[in-house]
């Protein structure tokens, strides 16, 4: 199977289609981050991070995710890495529709609203990312930390990613962050549904004209 190519491209090249799907792709991560903190059972890494950050400090979970994105990206610097517009879009969005989401659903209580909640947010989580990574705008902080050490250290991406989030998760639980079943289903389910959906939902420039026959 051929491999996804998901190295950047130039806002210039069909840039309203990438810019909605950028958009959109980001505005649906922060609602499934969203989703998942409310299920109440256990929260994917960087949001057990969040949650422990914001124990501590009078903050909203989005103003807290979106300052753990800003303090990655000044990782980047020694990694000589460059942010793009998807970058910078994904700092903010994704931070205001966390908070948006949360306004409006309220913790759930019930065990079968958990699940649904946490079930349904790992799934969109994947679609999410699928679709923001697929619209090929620059990396999202975290996703270029992971290759930036990857390039300086030698290290595969695997061992980088794994290295990270278990740090995270570690740092998020001593704060007071909620580990449990949610962040085993994350860990486990977000790399196989994102590849899957990533050939459906990445921007190709010769797509388009097989489209209307």
């Amino acid at each position: 199977m051929a491999q996804t190519d998901l190295r950047p491209v130039r806002i210039s090249r069909d840039p309203a289609r990438r810019s909605v799907q950028l958009l959109a792709g980001l505005a649906l991560y922060g609602t499934s981050v969203a989703l998942v903190t409310r299920a109440g059972l256990g929260l994917e890494p960087w949001s057990v991070l969040a949650e422990g950050v914001l124990k501590h400090t009078g903050l909203t979970f989005g103003t807290v995710t979106g300052l753990i994105s800003v303090a990655v990206l000044l990782l980047w610097i020694p990694l000589r890495q460059r942010p793009g517009i998807g970058t910078i879009a994904n700092v903010v969005v994704i931070s205001v529709m966390v908070d948006v989401v949360r306004a409006v659903l309220p913790d759930q209580h019930e065990l079968v609203w958990q699940i649904v909640l946490l079930v349904g947010g790992v799934t969109l989580n994947g679609v999410a990312t699928a679709t923001y990574v697929g619209a090929r705008l620059g990396p999202g902080p975290r996703d270029g930390l992971m290759t930036g050490l990857a390039g300086r250290t030698g290290w595969s991406v695997r061992l980088v990613r794994t290295g990270i989030e278990v740090t995270v998760v570690a740092a998020g639980f001593l704060l007071g962050g909620t580990v449990g079943i949610g962040t085993v289903l994350y860990a486990l389910a977000i790399g196989p549904l994102t590849q899957a959906l990533l050939p459906w939902t990445t921007w190709r420039e010769e797509q388009e004209p097989q489209q209307g026959h």
